[in-house]
């Protein structure tokens, strides 16, 4: 009988000990997921999404403008033109189009409204009007290309991003180029 209450005695004790360290236990869980609730969130970098989806946004709109030239244009030189935007960035949303896929960031199937209204504006338009504001957007959407570009380039925290910017920028340029050649013929 001794024996009886001793183990039961021993039992309890046990028990009663578990209890204390779980009690213990679960208000340390508790207080470090407090400590950690307490703490700023760490600001996260931009992983380049936002660069790829204008990126290729615009490159659509620059297919789209293009094709339209050659159908629209009254000017050989800016048919040529619209003909080089085609052909340039098509291959450009292609690669860009790789890259995004390899960082699994999903890129629009259209022209972002922006770019699109772009496109619908000069669908109205035809002949020397037409010409005139296809080639003043050409100079001025390839000045602010050129701009996000080269903060991609100098600043990029990724590299595949940044490599795909630097191996672009030259051609952004030469279509900068070429657009304000034909700008100030068409004056």
């Amino acid at each position: 009988m001794k024996k009886l209450i001793l183990m039961t005695a021993i039992g309890l004790g046990a028990l009663s000990f578990q209890a204390c360290t779980n009690q213990q236990a679960n208000s340390d869980a508790k207080d470090s997921l407090d400590s950690l609730n307490e703490q700023p969130m760490v600001e996260t970098t931009d992983d380049g999404s936002e660069f790829l989806t204008e990126a290729a946004s615009g490159g659509m709109m620059e297919v789209e403008l293009g094709k339209l030239a050659q159908e629209k244009s009254a000017n050989q030189q800016v048919k040529d033109f619209g003909n080089m935007m085609v052909t340039e960035h098509s291959k450009a949303n292609d690669e860009l189009k790789q890259l995004a896929m390899s960082k699994n960031v999903s890129l629009p199937d259209a022209p972002l409204p922006k770019h699109q209204d772009e496109i619908d504006k000069l669908k109205e338009k035809s002949g020397v009007d037409f010409d005139k504001a296809y080639i003043d957007l050409m100079v001025s959407d390839h000045k602010n290309d050129i701009d996000d570009f080269q903060d991609i380039v100098d600043n990029g925290k990724d590299q595949g991003i940044t490599t795909f910017a630097t191996k672009t920028l030259p051609v952004l340029k030469k279509h900068l180029e070429a657009a304000q050649s034909i700008k100030d013929q068409l004056k």
